[in-house]
């Protein structure tokens, strides 16, 4: 079965954008840029939700020329990497994306249960239909430094607990990673 992933940049207090949907304050060094380079690269498909997908589709796939070499590499990557994209208003995807517009939780069943690679799910509304199911393997989480006082939450409000055991902390210039496997 296919291990899920849910990772963010995350503020202090919780949040993984602010109040206007902003995540300008998640931009990484060199080190952690590398870091989520390496990562994506490893993973067999990336799910993501239609506000991640056009946040990333405005940028990665048009990466300048003469951008650092580290963005370059993670834009090939991005549209290379096959890609669901859950969405309900989206007609089309591009870059080597699908869409899926009916049951989210379903077709994340069915993609979990199709190989036994690693998937990341990109966007906390996705995350958030997918949690109370128990779908989600790991959270991986980039804890800033910050305190945005308001925006989306990395974690919904929920009906009951999920049970997380502490894998691994990292400490880069900018941030702090914490690794929880569900338990």
């Amino acid at each position: 079965m296919r291990k899920l992933i849910y990772g963010f940049g995350v503020s202090l207090d919780g949040y993984v954008n602010d109040r206007d949907g902003s995540i300008d304050w998640t931009d990484p060094d060199d080190e952690l840029h590398q870091f989520h380079n390496d990562r994506f690269r490893d993973l067999e498909i990336s799910l993501h939700g239609r506000r991640m997908y056009e946040l990333m589709a405005e940028y990665w796939p048009h990466v300048p020329a003469d951008a650092p070499r580290i963005e370059r590499e993670f834009g090939e990557l991005w549209t290379q990497k096959p890609k669901v994209v859950f969405s309900r208003t989206l007609t089309e995807v591009q870059w080597n994306s699908t869409l899926v517009s009916e049951n989210a939780v379903e077709e994340v069943r069915k993609l979990k249960a199709g190989g036994d690679g690693v998937m990341e799910v990109g966007g906390a509304d996705l995350a958030a239909s997918l949690m109370p199911h128990g779908l989600i393997d790991e959270y991986q989480m980039f804890l800033s430094p910050l305190i945005l006082g308001g925006g989306t939450p990395f974690f919904p409000p929920l009906d009951k607990r999920i049970q997380l055991r502490l894998t691994e902390t990292r400490h880069f210039d900018t941030v702090v990673m914490l690794r929880f496997l569900a338990v």
